[in-house]
C-alpha cells in the first residue's frame, strides 16, 4: 500500500472515552501499526461523547430503556465517521445495532475475548451463596432477568456506569454484588477484583458479548484494506449467527436476550434464550451446522424459541 497514514496525516480512530474503550481503541491500534510496521503515531486516538457517557443520565440511575435503546453507544461516533472526522470506529460489539447507517459498514473483527460473565462480590464467591433479599445491582436487562429467573428472592437495583463506576458503587454499598464482563476486566488487567466466571451453561452471554467490531465507510479504500490484515474469521463466524438470530428477535436494550456461538472446526453451535424481563419466564434452544450459514442458524433458533414462547411473550411485540 502506498497510502498509509503517517505522524502528520494519521489515521483518526473514532471511540467512547471510558477507560475499556480507550483500552480497545489501543488494541485497534497496536494490531494496525504491528500488521504495517508503522510507528503510535501514525494513528490519532479521537475520544467521542455518547448519549450513553452523559454523566447526568449515568448518575441519575435511569434505566438504559428510559434514555434510548439501538444506538444509545453509537450514534454520535457514527455521525463523526459519516462526516469524515474520523476513518473508522471501534465499538463492543454488544452495544451494536444489528443494521448500519447507510454509508457504513461493520466487517472487521479483532480476536474475542472470554465470553463470560463474571459473578463480582467481595464476600460471596456465587450466586448461591447470596441470603434471600441481597441487593444486586446491574443495568442489564438481560442480566437481570436472567438473575430473577434463577433467584427471584434477590432484590434487583439499576447500576447504571462504566466498569470503575459499578466496581464504586459496589464498594460504596449500594449493592452487595453485580456482574461485569470477564473480557472488560481482562483488557483492563482487573485481575485484583473479586471475581468468578460464570459457566455459560448457567449464565448464557449476550450477544457478541467480548469482541471488539470496527466500522468504516463503505468508499473508503484503504481502511478496508488495512483492516482486512487484522480482521479474525472465526470470530466472524461467530457473531454472524449470533446476530442473525439477535436481527431476528429485533433484539435491543428493551428485550432479553442471550446467545453464544462456538465453533468446532467447520461446525457451528448456537445457543440462545429470551427471557421476560421479570424473569418470570424463559425459553431456551440450541442447533448446530456448517459455520458458514451461521445466519441462517441464527434465524432458524429465533424462530424456534418464538414459536416455544408464543405470541405476546415479550413485554414489547417484536
Amino acid at each position: 500500500m502506498t497510502d498509509l497514514p503517517t505522524a502528520s496525516t494519521p489515521m483518526k480512530l473514532g471511540t467512547r472515552g471510558s477507560p475499556l474503550a480507550l483500552a480497545q481503541a489501543h488494541e485497534t491500534r497496536d494490531r494496525l501499526a504491528a500488521a504495517f510496521d508503522l510507528p503510535q503515531e501514525a494513528f490519532e486516538i479521537v475520544v467521542i461523547k455518547t448519549t450513553g457517557d452523559d454523566r447526568s443520565l449515568i448518575d441519575a440511575d435511569r434505566p438504559l430503556k428510559e434514555i434510548g435503546n439501538k444506538g444509545l453507544f453509537t450514534k454520535e461516533i457514527e455521525e463523526a465517521l459519516l462526516a469524515g472526522r474520523i476513518d473508522i470506529a471501534i465499538h463492543s460489539m454488544k452495544d451494536m445495532p444489528t443494521e448500519q447507517p447507510e454509508g457504513l459498514i461493520l466487517d472487521c473483527y479483532l480476536p474475542r475475548e472470554d465470553v463470560r460473565d463474571a459473578f463480582i462480590c467481595p464476600d460471596a464467591n456465587s450466586l448461591h451463596d447470596l441470603p434471600a433479599g441481597a441487593v444486586v445491582g446491574t443495568s442489564s436487562l438481560r442480566r437481570r432477568a436472567q438473575l430473577l429467573h434463577r433467584r427471584p428472592d434477590l432484590t434487583v437495583v439499576e447500576f447504571r456506569g462504566n466498569l470503575q463506576t459499578r466496581l464504586k458503587k459496589l464498594n460504596d454499598g449500594v449493592a452487595r454484588a453485580t456482574f461485569l464482563a470477564c473480557a472488560g476486566l481482562n483488557r483492563l488487567g482487573m485481575s485484583d477484583v473479586p471475581q468468578t466466571p460464570i459457566a455459560t451453561e448457567d449464565m448464557l452471554p449476550a450477544v457478541a458479548q467480548g469482541a471488539i467490531g470496527i466500522e468504516r465507510r463503505t468508499n473508503d479504500s484503504r481502511a478496508a484494506n488495512m483492516l482486512a490484515a487484522i480482521h479474525d474469521r472465526p470470530t466472524e463466524l461467530r457473531l454472524n449467527a449470533e446476530r442473525a438470530f439477535l436481527a431476528a428477535l429485533d433484539g435491543s436494550c428493551e428485550t432479553p436476550i442471550a446467545a453464544l456461538a462456538e465453533l468446532d472446526g467447520n461446525s457451528l453451535n448456537l445457543r440462545g434464550e429470551i427471557l421476560k424481563t421479570d424473569g418470570s419466564a424463559a425459553f431456551s434452544g440450541e442447533v448446530d451446522g456448517p459455520a458458514e450459514q451461521g445466519a441462517d442458524l441464527g434465524k432458524a433458533l429465533a424462530a424456534d424459541l418464538l414459536a416455544q414462547a408464543g405470541d405476546g411473550f415479550f413485554d414489547h411485540k417484536p
